[in-house]
């Protein structure tokens, strides 16, 4: 970069020699990304992926997908001093697991490769040469000590920070002078002239008058890192992106954006700024709340589909608002021109119904039930591992019977390792005297409800179950049907709330059943 400066400082250089120093890489520069829908996710790894990235990733993806283009995931890691070590691989991991995986990414390659910005340097290099070279950019010499002094004079007098422009008006000699001593100056882009007018295909027509109102900001740092504007710039051009979808923060700098396009000769792809995905109160998400990232759903059980239709619901571009929409439904109906200028007020608390509807759709599925089926079982090993005095509870059937009864009952399959169903994977330590407070006649229900089951029907079902319980209740004199039911919730579970007792006996089957209602008369 310094030897370029000196170059260019060299009396009486025509432009249309200072055009030639670039040779014929330069001028591919201009190249015309071609018509394909191309769109991209670039976020920082200076964190986990949260539900607002998420919410990002996901109408880029559904964008791409419904106009049969590309996905692209680039890790905008230029400020290296905040990285996070392994945000990278997670915002990567848990795309892929809430099935938005990119198409193209620094792990699946591409051929718009490489796909983080630390190994993409040459090309800032290479497009803030350009813009020395034809005067819209120039070096700046100066120091951290002096950029933060105006700060805070600026500060003092309540007025917006911003760079005076000091370095803009170097003669050339007083360039070559600098350069002597400092080689690296970190690049400045000229804000001049007036910012180009864009629609935004949400926000509508907008312009910022950039100039008159910021300091000409800097695109390269004296380190050879870009900035955010001259990376994404450069970026958007060479991965042929061909829609720039957003937050709403960033609509403001389009006009600087497109600037720098103009400046490089080069055709700005089509932006469109997404308002922000906001908390239920209209606070900012903040990745100091744990609970937005998305590794915490994942530990926690909630589905995938879950979270991207709880996302798209509280927000716009879609002619309804519904309830239960899958990942392929969502692609269908998507429509860009229906995104709204509102922010979107996100209420985790809707989360939990949210979940319930799509465990019902997995449950309903029988390939989906048999996956289900394999992670209960890993859920009630890891819960309960040694205190299982039975491990048939573990047998897929007994696990399928499980979830089918509960279906729609419970929110997420962990629920099912809840304490309020420990019932079902352990004995309940139930005493005699706990049964006796309930009814005197313990020995005789228990003794009726063995009769029962070792009638014809022993693969009795609920409704069977039901009327065979309250016949049972009828036939006790002085016994009310509810103390009936309390006493063998209790017995079978050790509990005093629960299901109802006919589907906790079907849960359990006539053979566990037996057992649990033996050991109360042999206590």
């Amino acid at each position: 970069m310094a030897v370029l400066l000196k170059k260019l400082l060299q009396p009486g250089r025509s432009p249309a020699a200072l055009g030639r120093l670039m040779g014929r890489r330069e001028a591919s520069l201009g190249t015309d990304p071609g018509a394909a829908v191309r769109v991209r996710f670039a976020p920082s790894p200076t964190g986990f992926l949260h539900l607002g990235g998420l919410r990002t990733a996901l109408y880029n993806y559904i964008f791409a997908k419904k106009h049969q283009g590309s996905f692209i995931l680039r890790l905008e890691d230029t400020d290296q001093t905040r990285l996070v070590p392994g945000a990278a691989e997670n915002i990567e991991d848990m795309l892929e697991w809430a099935g938005v995986p990119p198409d193209e990414s620094p792990r699946r390659g591409g051929p718009a490769g490489p796909y983080l910005q630390s190994q993409r340097l040459a090309l800032y290099a290479q497009a803030a040469e350009a813009l020395l070279k034809s005067g819209a950019a120039y070096p700046c010499f100066c120091s951290p000590q002096r950029l933060e002094l105006l700060k805070k004079e600026a500060l003092r007098n309540r007025q917006t920070p911003r760079y005076d422009n000091r370095c803009r008006s170097l003669s050339q000699a007083q360039v070559a002078q600098k350069l002597a001593t400092d080689p690296k100056p970190a690049i400045r882009f000229r804000l001049e002239g007036e910012a180009p007018a864009f629609q935004d295909l949400v926000y509508g027509w907008n312009r910022h008058e950039v100039a008159s109102v910021e300091g000409d900001p800097v695109i390269l740092k004296s380190d050879g890192f870009p900035t955010y504007h001259l990376a994404s710039v450069v970026d958007d051009h060479h991965m042929g992106i061909s829609h720039v979808l957003r937050g709403s923060e960033w609509l403001v700098s389009t006009s600087k954006h497109l600037l720098l396009y103009q400046a490089l000769g080069w055709q700005a792809p089509q932006f469109a700024h997404l308002p922000l995905l906001l908390n239920r109160d209209g606070s900012k998400l903040s990745k100091r709340q744990g609970d937005i990232f998305l590794e915490h759903f994942a530990a926690t059980g909630f589905l995938p589909d879950a979270l991207l239709d709880i996302i798209t619901n509280c927000g716009s571009g879609f002619a309804e608002n519904q309830m239960g929409r899958t990942l392929p439904e969502l692609i269908t109906q998507f429509d860009l021109s229906r995104v709204t200028c509102h922010s979107a007020l996100l209420d985790l608390e809707k989360l939990p119904e949210f979940n319930r509807l799509h465990l019902l759709r997995l449950v309903g599925d029988e390939t989906q039930r048999c996956q289900l089926v394999g992670q209960l079982q890993v859920l009630v090993e890891e819960a309960f591992g040694s205190q299982l005095q039975d491990r048939e509870v573990l047998d897929p059937a007994y696990m399928e019977r499980i979830i089918l009864l509960r279906q729609g009952h419970i929110c997420r399959l962990q629920d099912l390792i809840s304490p309020a169903y420990s019932y079902l994977w352990t004995r309940p330590a139930v005493g005699r005297a706990q049964l006796g407070a309930i009814s005197e006649k313990v020995d005789i229900i228990a003794k009726r409800v063995l009769g029962l089951l070792e009638g014809p029907g022993t693969n009795l079902t609920q409704d069977v179950l039901n009327r065979e319980l309250k016949k049972l209740s009828d036939g006790l004199e002085g016994i009310k049907h509810s103390n009936v039911m309390k006493l063998l919730r209790v017995a079978l579970s050790g509990q005093q709330q629960g299901p109802p007792v006919a589907e906790m006996m079907v849960s359990l089957g006539p053979k566990e059943v037996r057992e649990r209602i033996q050991k109360v008369l042999c206590s």
